[in-house]
């Protein structure tokens, strides 16, 4: 399973740092980028913070970025700016259409953590039980224990479970490309075949693993696959009717959206296509601006987990960067220089990279972007996003 840096948070979110050298393609890019904004159905978003957003979007093509969105949602009304190409073929600009589907990568984790966090509302799983009590005999390995790992430290990347080695065995794009396909069950085999980073419950480390068991546990207290529990808990209650995890097997995008852009040995190269069930509790939903900006705001007003289940996700470590960026279960907070708190979660995929997250006074933002920027300060985005 391939993953990139968002600029600061390479090693600790996970992604690959984008240090790859621009394609002679930018010559083209930057000569054919275009920007615009839209908004549905009225700009009761601040002119001030739509203009420093736009500027931010700009500034992501001349680093490298192929596409670049972001949708900002006030007291229910959203407006987008764009920037960029959607094709570079056809030289398509990017669409500022609402359901423009990209696949949002590791946001994915901020949902299967809501849905556990409802089942524990339920009292079907306790965050400090083992996660051998759900899944006995799942986790055992080199310095790996089921029975001393729990519930809060897997949603937390708290239990040093190993992650998977980035090898064409766990390549979503290869996979996509060689028609392999795989199951919770191969992919933990697989993540066992290393020893623990370390001990449960003494360090944090941003690994994926963690969110495969997550999606497996729900399966095995529920009964109903992962992707059904989505749809009945979070999508049709929430109408996230643009959000979806993709089949086994469905490595293509729904229409509209951008092709999935990202640099590789100094070539920009389309890696629109990959093998979702690599990716699956972890990473595989394909999302829209629109619709992660109303998860995020309805969790925030208590309307995806209780009360007492919201403030256990916001129960997290700092992320050890000096910026005040904290992971509490499944979701990423930080404190903005404006007064606000910012909570959401980031994510990135083969040919996408994406930036989600709302306050408690109402502003949502999402960014998505195609491409390899050389740059991304998330903070100075989330700042510009929503303190206007």
């Amino acid at each position: 399973m391939r993953s990139r840096a968002l600029g600061p948070y390479c090693r600790i979110m996970g992604i690959r740092a984008f240090v790859l050298p621009i394609c002679t393609a930018m010559v083209l890019l930057s000569a054919c980028t275009t920007s615009s904004v839209e908004s549905v159905p009225a700009p009761s978003v601040a002119l001030a913070r739509v203009d420093a957003v736009q500027g931010d979007l700009d500034a992501l093509i001349r680093s490298g970025a192929v596409g670049a969105i972001a949708t900002l949602t006030k007291n229910g009304t959203t407006t987008v700016a764009t920037s960029g190409l959607a094709d570079i073929a056809t030289g398509t600009p990017i669409s500022r259409d609402l359901a423009q589907h990209v696949r949002v990568g590791s946001i994915t984790k901020a949902f299967t953590a809501a849905i556990v966090l409802q089942l524990v509302a339920e009292h079907r799983i306790n965050l400090d039980q083992s996660i051998d009590t759900y899944l006995p005999g799942l986790l055992s390995g080199n310095g790996v224990d089921g029975h001393a790992i729990t519930v809060g430290q897997i949603l937390g990347h708290r239990s040093g479970l190993p992650e998977l080695t980035v090898s064409p065995e766990t390549n979503e794009y290869e996979a996509a490309r060689r028609g392999r396909t795989y199951t919770p069950a191969q992919e933990i085999a697989a993540a066992l075949r290393r020893p623990a980073q370390f001990a449960p419950g003494t360090q944090f480390k941003y690994t994926s693993t963690n969110y495969i068991v997550a999606g497996m546990l729900i399966e095995a207290v529920t009964g109903h696959r992962y992707t059904d529990e989505l749809r009945g808990r979070i999508l049709s209650p929430l109408a996230l009717s643009d959000t979806y995890l993709p089949a086994t097997g469905e490595t293509g995008l729904r229409d509209p959206h951008p092709t999935g852009y990202a640099t590789v040995d100094g070539t920009v190269t389309d890696e629109t296509r990959v093998e979702p069930s690599l990716l699956w509790a972890a990473g595989a939903l394909v999302s829209t601006g629109a619709d992660l900006n109303r998860f995020f705001l309805a969790l925030l007003a208590g309307q995806v987990v209780p009360p007492t289940q919201l403030q256990q996700m916001l129960d997290g470590t700092d992320m050890g960067h000096g910026d005040g960026m904290s992971y509490g279960l499944g979701i990423t907070y930080t404190q903005l220089p404006c007064g606000p708190q910012y909570v959401g979660h980031l994510g990135d995929v083969h040919g996408f990279s994406a930036i989600s997250g709302a306050t408690a006074s109402g502003l949502a933002v999402t960014f998505s972007y195609t491409g390899t920027p050389s740059t991304v300060d998330i903070r100075n985005l989330l700042t510009h996003a929503l303190c206007g």
